[in-house]
């Protein structure tokens, strides 16, 4: 599923295609959407939002588009009515004089007043958004520390999106190592330390990979390894899919594990248990 810097790439790229554009026609795939589709034709996009991995349409209307990728959305920015060779379904379509964009396999879409999106049922129950500058890390470690939070397990508190939102699989194990904390252990079992180098982590790697197209790792070695020759999956992440390979900091080899399901990435020697 993408995570919140990937969802905030995809609405940058839409935003710099569509935003400004008038909308010459608007394709749902489902028939509960479709009698909204005369209302936007003609309309102005605005601006595209994000909530953590939730996106919003906005038009210079009463009415915006709500839509999450779940696992499998993708959104896809083309010429106008210029669809890809692909076997996933059309799901939403903005066409404009310039650009399309298009929505495959998402099935989470709604069209929403502007006004009231903010108590829409998944948007109102999210935690601090990582990507949100007005954020600071003083804030997510006084979250974390709360009666709901604080007694939860690292490795299923931080896939809680009424927690911190924006943050899914890769960037739990990638913030978990800087932080240097094992995912069985709480906020409570954590040292000041500990809470001060997560916290930072939570809101800066988020950032980091916004910026720079889904790198967690340090950027200074990152540098070195591409002058080694390393591949893009070699040098992304500090832990993240490294299963077997030595961790950077120390040298021992990465462990994978699995909870919820879901899998997280773990180093024994910089993460005790």
């Amino acid at each position: 599923m993408p995570e919140g810097p990937e969802i905030r790439k995809a609405a940058d790229k839409i935003e710099r295609a569509i935003a400004g554009q008038t909308v010459a026609e608007i394709f749902f795939a489902f028939e509960h959407l479709k009698p909204y589709q005369e209302k936007l034709i003609g309309t102005t996009v605005t601006r595209i939002r994000t909530y953590g991995k939730a996106m919003v349409t906005d038009f210079d209307s009463d009415w915006c588009i709500y839509s999450h990728n779940q696992l499998y959305g993708k959104w896809m920015v083309r010429r106008p009515y210029s669809y890809p060779d692909t076997n996933r379904q059309l799901r939403l379509a903005i066409h404009t004089a310039k650009k399309s964009a298009l929505l495959y396999s998402a099935s989470d879409i709604e069209v929403w007043p502007q006004a009231e999106i903010d108590i829409h049922p998944f948007i109102q129950k999210l935690g601090l958004d990582v990507l949100d500058s007005a954020v600071a890390a003083v804030q997510i470690r006084e979250v974390a520390l709360k009666k709901p939070f604080y007694r939860r397990q690292f490795a299923t508190l931080m896939l809680d999106q009424g927690f911190l939102c924006g943050i899914g699989n890769y960037l739990r194990s990638e913030i978990l190592f800087v932080g240097g904390i094992h995912p069985t252990k709480r906020p409570t079992d954590c040292t000041d330390d500990q809470l001060d180098r997560w916290s930072e982590a939570a809101i800066a790697l988020p950032r980091q990979s916004y910026a720079h197209s889904g790198i967690t790792n340090d950027l200074e070695l990152v540098a070195l390894l591409k002058d080694q020759g390393c591949s893009r999956r070699q040098y992304r992440h500090w832990v993240f899919g490294r299963a077997n390979q030595p961790c950077y900091r120390c040298g021992t080899k990465i462990v994978k594990a699995s909870t919820g399901g879901r899998r997280i990435y773990i180093c024994p020697t910089c993460q005790p248990n």
